[in-house]
């Protein structure tokens, strides 16, 4: 199954749009495991058990991982996640944007070090950055269009000209990835709740492609314009992505931290659901 017919299974089993991030802060863990050695794993399977049932994908960050020296936590999460739950996406959240051998080797790392389904990719390389992803057809290539931040405006809004018109460059980018990139029908973008306009200049270019959405939740994205703006016509098309909303509602908390990240989970989806 590739990754499309995976998320769009995931999509009507789960009745979700929300895609939860695990971005392991270890600052904010409960106090009971702080200083444990597998305290990323332990908290990151607490958070994956509790809302497996409410989610369209996982999303691993990898530098959260990366930063506490815990490439094999997350190697271990990953693993946990395609065999307790191998219905649900898994998407690494790398943002790799290299070329040539370079690219080949995170491809490498992303698809069968981590197994993942999916990986996130910067585009300003060009196709050539893209292509050894492409490579492996089941999986997905998840592609920054007009990202979350407010920086990204920085580059993402230069003019660019196509067709005997200026548009902007994340406008560019969405048109070089639905009418050139997506070779083998494997594509995704990502564009921030924080710029719903923007949402749907790219759904309107993209088609039925998948979204991923990150920005609601602790970014103050808007869940009623998110939805309005990236669905498709089925009510789907899109991955919202929450992470710090739902792993630290319960901060502060002990042992009971998953069952409040569960309800938080709850809420956002069934608020995602509400304007579908």
């Amino acid at each position: 199954m590739t990754f499309i017919e995976k998320l769009s299974v995931a999509w009507e089993k789960s009745n979700s749009l929300l895609c939860v991030g695990l971005d392991p802060d270890m600052n904010r863990f409960p106090e009971y495991l702080r200083g444990k050695p597998d305290s990323i794993y332990t908290f990151c399977r607490g958070i994956v058990d509790a809302t497996a049932d409410l989610v369209c994908a996982f999303k691993p960050q990898i530098a959260y991982f990366h930063a506490a020296r815990a490439e094999e936590q997350l190697e271990a999460i990953c693993a946990y996640i395609r065999e307790q739950y191998p219905d649900i996406p898994l998407i690494l959240d790398a943002k790799r944007g290299d070329i040539g051998a370079t690219a080949q080797q995170y491809a490498r790392e992303a698809f069968e070090r981590y197994n993942a389904d999916a990986v996130t990719l910067s585009p300003y390389m060009g196709f050539d950055s893209i292509e050894p992803y492409l490579e492996y057809r089941e999986r997905g290539a998840i592609i920054l269009a007009r990202t979350s931040n407010p920086g990204g405006s920085d580059l993402q809004f230069l003019k660019v000209s196509e067709s005997g018109k200026n548009i902007p460059l994340y406008q560019h980018v969405a048109h070089l990835v639905a009418e050139k990139w997506n070779v083998h029908g494997q594509c995704a973008m990502v564009v921030g709740a924080t710029f719903p306009h923007e949402i749907a200049e790219v759904r309107a270019i993209i088609g039925n492609m998948p979204l991923l959405i990150p920005g609601i939740g602790a970014q103050g994205g808007n869940v009623e314009a998110t939805v309005s703006a990236g669905k498709t016509a089925d009510g789907t098309g899109m991955m919202i992505n929450s992470s710090r909303a739902i792993l630290y509602a319960g901060i502060g908390e002990n042992e009971n931290y998953a069952a409040i990240s569960r309800r938080a989970a709850m809420m956002t989806r069934d608020e995602i659901n509400r304007y579908r």
